[in-house]
Order: C-alpha cells, then structure tokens, then sequence
C-alpha cells in the first residue's frame, strides 16, 4: 500500500456497520489498513436471544471471534478447536440442543450473562470481551436495549433464530418485523457523529444491516454526517456467498442482484461496491460504482477489498 495513502487513511475515521460472516470478514480487513483509534464496527444485536439461561449475541460473536483470531475458518463462526460435550450432554439430558454452543463458545455466554445480570451494559460487556481477546478497534452493539427481530412467515411469527437455525431458514418470509423504540447507544452516536466514511459490510440488507439501521438515530446520522457512505454488495452472480439474503430477496418481490441490493439502499448510499460476475449490471446507478472481485476468501483478499474500498470512498469523499 502506497504510504501516502496509509497517512490519509490514519486521519480519518471509518465506522463499519456489520453483521453475520460477510460483516465480519470485511472487518477484519478494514482492522488490517485503519490504525485502532480510528475505526469502528457496529454490530446487528438483531439476532440476539436467550437460550438455556444465557444471553447468546451471534452477530456480535462472529465479529468478536474473527477481530480476536479465533474463529473457525471452515465456517467463519464459532470458535477455532471447538469441542462440543456440554451440548451433546444437554441434549441427552432433553435440553434445547438445536443451537449448537460448543465448549469454548459457551464460555463466552457464561461471562456475558454474569456480567450482564450484574447490571453491566451489553457495551461495557463486549469491551470487556475485547480485552481478553485482544481487540484493539472498537466494536460495538448498536443497542443497549433488547431488540429482535422477527420473520414473518405465511403460516406465523417467528423469533430470528427459531427462523434461521432451528428452521434452517425455509419459512418463506412474508415480512422481516422489527421492535419501535430501539435507541442506538451513546458509543455509536458519538462514532457516527465524527465518522468521516461509512462502511454498509456485504452483509444480509434485511436482517443484519437493516436492524442497525432502525435503532434510532443510526439512519438520520449516517443520511446527514460522513462524507462518504459505501456499501458492498453481498450477492455475487445472483446468489448470497452465505446465508438467505438471495432467498429472502426473491420471496420480498425483489430480483436476487446487487442491483437490487443497491437500489434498496437508495440514497443513503454514496458509493456501491459489487463482484465483477455482475459486470454492468450497476451502470445507470444514482450513486457511484466500483467493480472489484468481492469474495473475500482469505486474510489477504479481506485486506485488498478493504483497502479498495477506503481508496474508493476516498474519491467520492473528495
């Protein structure tokens, strides 16, 4: 990387918002180029939910484990060197098993929950989090307060997990329901109040970026104060690289494109980054575009999209 633009780079602030492997794995790469003090990442606490008695964050530990280095690379979530006998025990003993917590990642609940039956924030709980695996940038939840999602199917009602892992996301969605009220956290507001570029990650529109978008004023802010805002698309060649936000395009009435994708942002992005599978398919777009080869594969592509993104919202920001 050219040094005059890691010293540009060094005097800017860069808030990701994130959510799932996609968010994840594109902050890790922004984690690589922008010094520590300088980025943020605000996560999705959409998906967050209570099971067996703990407080379990997905979004939020998908992001913390892959920042701290221990992630599993095969699945992009969870931890590195799982082993799994508390949960296969509750199961055998007629627990909920359906969502599955190895050994390792049960501790993390196990901290969370106490820290936060103790009257601790989630905020002040992730920050805990992060200094014991050693996370220099700050991540955020974007809410405090309690704040889940539910996926309207045709038939019924379901909380986001129940939809999405006990279901294995099949209930053809009808409408993705989120809570009123949700206020974003003093943290955020000040990250996004001296924000200079914002990053959407390639993560699902509806139920991980959306959320974040809802809890007020995260929308207002990111509409009126960076100077650029760009989000990159996370369907390549018509398909999700992981997860349903293809599926969920398509049951919503939407074409399962980045085209699609950019469109539903409309004009609260400046900027739309998409894969070159779909080369030309965004050229009569409002905002400006950047072709790039988005699959983030391994710590060197997250680096190179990373800092492709940073330059491109550079050049709009000027």
């Amino acid at each position: 990387m050219r040094s005059d633009f890691l010293e540009q780079i060094a005097t800017l602030d860069v808030v990701c918002l994130a959510g799932g492997v996609g968010g994840a794995k594109l902050a890790e790469g922004l984690a690589q180029v922008v010094p520590p003090e300088r980025l943020t990442v605000i996560v999705n606490t959409g998906d967050d939910f209570q099971h067996l008695g703990l407080t379990v964050c997905p979004d939020l530990d998908t992001v913390l484990y892959t920042l701290g280095g221990v992630a599993n690379p095969e699945t992009g979530w969870g931890r590195v060197g799982e082993s799994w006998k508390t949960i296969k025990e509750t199961d055998r003993l007629g627990g909920a098993a359906w969502f599955k917590l190895g050994d390792l990642d049960l501790a993390t609940h196990l901290v969370r929950s106490q820290l936060l039956a103790e009257g601790q924030t989630l905020t002040a709980v992730t920050r805990h989090l992060c200094i014991h695996f050693d996370i220099q940038v700050q991540l955020l939840p974007m809410s405090d307060q309690p704040a889940p999602t539910m996926i309207a199917s045709e038939e019924e009602l379901l909380p986001f997990q129940i939809w999405f892992v006990r279901e294995r996301w099949q209930p053809a969605v009808r409408e993705v329901c989120l809570p009123q009220d949700v206020r974003a956290t003093p943290q955020v507001m000040h990250a996004l109040e001296y924000a200079d570029i914002v990053v959407l990650a390639p993560s699902n529109p509806f139920v991980s970026i959306d959320p974040i978008l809802h809890a007020y004023p995260i929308r207002e802010m990111i509409m009126d104060l960076p100077r650029a805002v760009v989000a990159v698309s996370p369907i390549i060649g018509g398909k999700a690289v992981k997860g349903p936000a293809a599926k969920m395009m398509a049951e919503l009435g939407m074409s399962a494109s980045s085209k699609s994708v950019a469109r539903y942002y409309g004009e609260l992005i400046d900027g739309f980054i998409y894969d070159q599978q779909d080369a030309g398919q965004c050229d009569n777009l409002a905002c400006s575009t950047l072709i790039s080869d988005t699959l983030m594969v391994d710590a060197k592509s997250r680096v190179r999209l990373a800092t492709e993104l940073l330059q491109f919202a550079l050049s709009i920001a000027e």
